[in-house]
């Protein structure tokens, strides 16, 4: 059995993924009272109609805060039961969580005619605390439309074959923002850059052109060497301590030739030693 328990601020798009794994065949629960957690998942563990039972559930802030702070004793009740659990924190700055509500003019659950929203997403951080301590995978939705949310978590959490750790090897631009969820952060932008050649100005790192021209260059062979000799030695570390998500990034300034090069030949190389290494490019669209 599989169970994904699916967090965060509101706002943050936790439907969104709930909507995603329903699709993908899950049995989903909005807005389950934390309390129920076990129960829920020993009455799907001998429910006969599914024989491969796929369960996610939402749990936020709505919560009474006594069984939020109880949450971590009944993850490891749910865990004790040999099922496999991945608990989903979604989130995304103040600013945006304030932009998103004031488009939707929904309320937030947690306001008041004493609390403003401002301090109830504020508050909401703290009243999650015991399910962010124990997030395996956080991703921040801030720069993501709905269409980017659905394709990561599709890659992330339905992308995973067996139980173990999933390592996302990303590229990105920092002209958009470092990607805050990242585990390992590779900064790239000292390598000549394919922008100011005319010629490859309009070609990404997937194509051709840009890859013949990076590969002649010795610091990015170089910066290749340095950067998979530290993740051959250290990822498979990572693995043992449990870890279930293990994000790297790869940053050039728009996230369009060097890191997205760097990134695809080092998901070539590692997927020959891990077993599941996905590879994504965030600023190539």
């Amino acid at each position: 059995m599989r169970m994904i328990i699916v967090s965060g601020r509101s706002g943050s798009g936790k439907s969104t993924a709930l909507d995603v794994l329903e699709d993908s065949g899950f049995y989903c629960v909005d807005n389950l009272p934390a309390g129920l957690l076990p129960e829920l998942a020993e009455r799907a563990l001998i429910n006969t109609e599914l024989a491969e039972p796929l369960l996610a559930v939402s749990i936020d802030a709505r919560n009474l805060p006594s069984h939020l702070t109880r949450f971590p004793a009944m993850l490891d009740e749910v865990r004790a039961r040999n099922i496999q659990c991945d608990v989903l924190y979604l989130d995304a700055d103040e600013a945006t969580l304030l932009k998103r509500f004031s488009e939707t003019r929904r309320r937030h659950p947690l306001s008041t005619s004493d609390r403003s929203l401002a301090e109830a997403i504020r508050d909401e951080t703290t009243l999650l605390g015991p399910i962010i301590d124990l997030a395996d995978l956080k991703i921040n939705t801030t720069h993501l439309n709905l269409y980017q949310l659905r394709d990561a978590l599709k890659l992330r959490l339905l992308n995973k074959p067996e139980p173990g750790t999933a390592f996302l090897i990303e590229s990105f631009g920092f002209k958009r923002g470092m990607p805050i969820d990242a585990d390992l952060v590779f900064d790239v932008r000292c390598l000549p850059n394919p922008y100011w050649k005319p010629e490859l100005r309009d070609h990404s790192g997937l194509e051709e052109p840009v890859i013949e021209y990076l590969a002649a260059q010795p610091d990015v062979e170089e910066m290749f060497q340095d950067i998979f000799s530290y993740l051959n030695k250290w990822l498979p570390r990572f693995a043992a301590s449990n870890r279930s998500y293990v994000t790297i990034a790869i940053g050039c300034t728009g996230g369009h030739h060097r890191s997205v090069y760097l990134t695809e030949r080092l998901g070539q190389v590692l997927q020959q030693s891990l077993k599941n290494v996905q590879v994504r490019h965030r600023d190539l669209s």
